[in-house]
């Protein structure tokens, strides 16, 4: 029995998830995170079952041009809650947020070793679970087909959902993982991305690639004065917007760790903003402008006037093609977009300075959730492009409203059991491999 069991004590330490390298009092910023995670099921549980009531979907475009009150609260509920510009946005962000967190808050002393350990581990943490969980889906795929995806479009009209791209070999699954991680601009057009059911596993390259963006900016936080880091701070998100670079929204998640770590924002924020002597503004003010700023964007673009809804991206500089602005932007591509940042900005603003806020997304079960959000990220798509599918085609209700209910809570309890199945099995062993990796090349 003893020799049975002495394998799996060789691997019971790659069950062990690492102790969290985040503080306690950053446990918000995963609760966040947690909170996006519901927002993404929302999304693309809806897009399949009820692609009408997703803003920006092509089965919503379709309808606006009839729209009812009915149809604009819906759209504007969408904005809110399952919207997938703000929820690949504050992916990049919320990465660069928590990046940093490790860095900033080490000791002098082992500074170098934690930013090289960082570098090392990130790879392995993303290459693993996506690699592992692209390789699911081609296996799934390739034992029921893909033909029922096509068919339930056409049922139901959903123009909104795409069949996935068949990868029929390993090393074009070996070439699509790759590069995902490796190509820097055309993003969608990835074939990972196109093979894998939902079509937004770009945003992982997204955010992969925006990782180095940050680790080569926090080493200068340790050697300059705060005054001068956030001037230049903002001159490089002033400047990333301008190019259309993603940094933008790292470097300003980035931005609000040094602000939350080493100046005290949340104390000096809740004093207000100084107007005339005694006189103060309350911070949380401003931020709701940048908020509402932003919501006003996102319903304007939606409700009134959806063919202005890409005339932003023509305000920056069209670098590798012309002297002039941005003409010739590919819409099909992901964009990082001003009202996306103003709504993500402003609501960030709130929680850093928020005790309530902070409280309410540091519960455990944000938390947990947040801490499994690549799971959830990876799994939900699975489930819901097989499972919920296949489940609605063979229900038959007269009843489409039941029919979503039923599908769409199967979906989530399916989710809930593989994201736990694949975050113990899959990703914790990565998060593993990782440091023991790092400290074997260090011995």
């Amino acid at each position: 029995m003893s020799t049975l069991l002495s394998p799996l004590k060789e691997l019971a330490p790659f069950t062990q998830q690492p102790a969290s390298t985040h503080p306690p009092s950053q446990a918000y910023i995963i609760g966040l995170r947690g909170l996006f995670v519901l927002s993404s099921f929302l999304y693309t549980s809806l897009l399949v079952l009820a692609p009408n009531s997703v803003a920006h979907s092509p089965n919503a475009s379709a309808s606006s041009s009839r729209p009812t009150t009915l149809h604009k609260a819906l759209k504007f509920i969408s904005i809110l809650f399952w919207n997938s510009g703000l929820i690949y946005s504050a992916s990049i962000l919320l990465s660069a947020r928590t990046l940093a967190l490790p860095f900033l808050t080490t000791p002098s002393s082992s500074l170098k070793s934690n930013i090289a350990g960082c570098v090392f581990r990130r790879g392995i943490r993303l290459w693993i679970p996506v690699a592992v969980g692209l390789g699911i889906s081609v296996g799934i795929f390739k034992a029921i087909g893909y033909e029922y995806i096509d068919e339930f479009a056409r049922e139901t009209g959903n123009t909104s959902i795409l069949v996935p791209y068949k990868i029929d070999s390993f090393l074009v699954w070996f070439n699509s993982v790759f590069n995902l991680f490796w190509v820097t601009n055309k993003f969608a057009a990835q074939s990972a991305s196109y093979a894998f059911p939902g079509q937004m596993l770009w945003a992982v390259g997204v955010v992969y690639m925006q990782s180095f963006t940050v680790y080569m900016t926090m080493v200068i936080i340790p050697y300059t004065r705060p005054s001068w880091r956030i001037r230049g701070a903002v001159f490089f998100i002033l400047t990333a917007w301008w190019v259309q670079s993603w940094a933008w929204y790292s470097i300003t998640g980035l931005l609000l760790a040094d602000l939350s770590v080493n100046m005290s924002f949340k104390t000096k924020a809740q004093r207000g903003i100084p107007i005339y002597r005694s006189i103060r503004l309350p911070s949380y003010v401003l931020y709701f402008v940048l908020l509402a700023a932003g919501l006003v964007m996102q319903y304007l673009w939606v409700a009134w006037r959806p063919s202005y809804q890409d005339d932003e991206l023509r305000m920056h500089g069209g670098l590798y093609y012309t002297g002039g602005l941005n003409e010739d932007f590919d819409v099909r591509q992901p964009q990082a977009r001003d009202d996306n940042y103003l709504v993500l900005l402003g609501f960030m603003l709130c929680v850093e300075t928020s005790d309530i806020l902070q409280c309410a997304l540091g519960n455990s079960f944000l938390v947990y959730l947040g801490r499994r959000s690549l799971s959830w990220f990876l799994v939900q798509c699975i489930v819901v492009y097989t499972l919920g599918i296949k489940l609605y085609q063979g229900l038959h209700l007269d009843n489409s409203v039941a029919a979503v209910a039923v599908c769409f809570f199967s979906s989530l309890a399916t989710t809930v059991v593989g994201v736990e199945v694949f975050y113990r099995s899959i990703e914790v062993p990565s998060q593993v491999l990782s440091h023991k990796a790092f400290d074997w090349i260090k011995e």
